[in-house]
């Protein structure tokens, strides 16, 4: 089996974690989504066909306006998530959860190129720089565990937070 044949029942997906080049890292609050765990990183689903570094730097765009980022580094393999039972079946779309490989790009542009509706409905309605390791107490519990992850595969590129040394 190969890597691409693991977690079947979970759809193909990227993440995009974009750093400032001082070592934070962006996090944007989902539109619609109530506190405390309404705060993450871009994510989406990878076309047919669409190359996994082509679909982050997609979806990096789509969700933030970001175009201007140089990739750092990436996961070795799949990330999987499973939905939760609150999960709506429509949203579900037949997928047990998602399988992510995710992606570091340093940010290289000017913050003004941070548009949020660079492509018609907002995934997210105001963002921030914050520490990498803040990011998994920010998703919604069922992702943490990814975002722990990831938190750890990309701490060379961090910046520590306050009191981490």
């Amino acid at each position: 089996m190969s890597p691409a044949d693991d977690y079947p029942d979970h759809r193909p997906n990227v993440g995009v974690v974009l750093f400032h080049p001082d070592g934070r890292v962006w996090l944007g609050r989902r539109a619609g989504t109530d506190p405390p765990h309404n705060w993450q990183f871009p994510q989406g689903g990878v076309d047919p066909g669409e190359a996994l570094e082509d679909a982050a730097r997609r979806e990096l765009h789509e969700e933030t306006g970001v175009t201007s980022a140089t990739l750092l580094g990436r996961t070795d393999g799949w990330i999987a998530y499973d939905f939760p039972a609150l999960i709506a079946a429509e949203l579900r779309r037949g997928w047990k959860g998602q399988k992510q490989v995710w992606f570091a790009f340093r940010f290289d542009g000017e913050e003004a190129e941070f548009d949020l509706a660079a492509h018609g409905e907002p995934e997210f309605d105001a963002w921030r720089w914050d520490y990498l390791a803040a990011a998994p107490g920010l998703i919604v519990p069922f992702k943490r565990a990814a975002y722990e992850q990831v938190a750890r595969a990309f701490a060379p590129f961090a910046a520590p937070a306050p009191g981490q040394g």
